[in-house]
């Protein structure tokens, strides 16, 4: 009788690596899927580094809605959500996205509807975050992400002017706004963890802004214009997040480092 016996291989999209976190693990094979190929081992391995970092640093269930928009082959890879539902798609075309660097906005006619409504988070818990690897254009209002503007009345908007940046979440009036001038990259975001302040997030650095909340407006969130479009952004976006209050710095340290790995390890 033999020692061993021969064993049928394993399927190709099948990941073997049991120190894969099983979030990571999923997303990732939804990933292939879409794309009909296999990702890179580094890529996975980068992917599943920001999942597990984020559980460690208590920011994982926060992230409700998310797509890491960079990494996957494809750009039907790369929208299929990191959590939450996935994105229905207003005329971004392949030659849109980069692997390494992410989607890119043309400032007057694309966006993504993130199908998940303003009112899903509480007004007093929530944030909304997009990671950039360039910027928008300090030529005009360009927004980010957000709900439905309409009066102002709680709605959630990440954007640029020409002179400022803008975190606001369920907000009753305009708060004010953060002076700041030349390209805004990396993570850009707000979040709120009670009825009488903001957080705000981008260059690295966060401060708080007074900003007392309002009931929430009925409106999906929207990447790269407002739901009803107005202001379009045209940055480069690699990942954005809709949830629940969150400390954007430590998220801004994970998603950083998940874009600079896949930068780096990308051909």
């Amino acid at each position: 009788m033999p020692l061993f016996s021969a064993v049928a291989p394993l399927p190709v999209n099948r990941i073997t690596n049991r120190l894969f976190d099983p979030d990571a693990r999923d997303y990732i094979l939804r990933v292939e899927a879409a794309d009909g190929e296999r990702l890179e081992s580094q890529v996975r391995g980068a992917i599943n580094a920001f999942v597990v970092g984020c559980k460690v640093d208590g920011i994982w269930t926060a992230i409700k809605a998310s797509c890491i928009m960079a990494g996957a082959r494809t750009l039907s890879g790369a929208l299929i959500p990191l959590s939450g539902t996935a994105p229905t798609n207003n005329n971004f075309v392949s030659s849109d996205y980069n692997r390494k660097t992410g989607l890119l906005g043309n400032g007057t006619t694309k966006s993504l509807n993130a199908n998940r409504n303003n009112t899903a988070d509480p007004q007093d818990n929530k944030h909304i975050s997009a990671y950039c690897t360039t910027g928008n254009t300090r030529d005009a209002a360009r927004v980010l992400i957000s709900t439905n503007l309409g009066t102002n009345i709680g709605a959630c908007v990440i954007n640029t002017t020409a002179t400022v940046f803008n975190g606001r979440i369920s907000y009753s009036s305009n708060p004010a706004a953060v002076t700041v001038s030349g390209v805004i990259n990396g993570l850009q975001g707000a979040s709120r963890n009670n009825s009488s302040t903001v957080d705000y997030y981008f260059n690295n650095s966060g401060g708080s802004i007074a900003s007392i909340s309002s009931a929430q407006n009925s409106s999906n969130t929207f990447i790269f214009s407002t739901p009803v479009p107005a202001n379009y952004s045209n940055a480069r976006i690699s990942f954005y997040s809709i949830g629940t209050s969150i400390d954007l710095a430590l998220l801004d340290v994970r998603i950083t480092a998940l874009m600079n790995t896949l930068a780096s390890v990308i051909a």
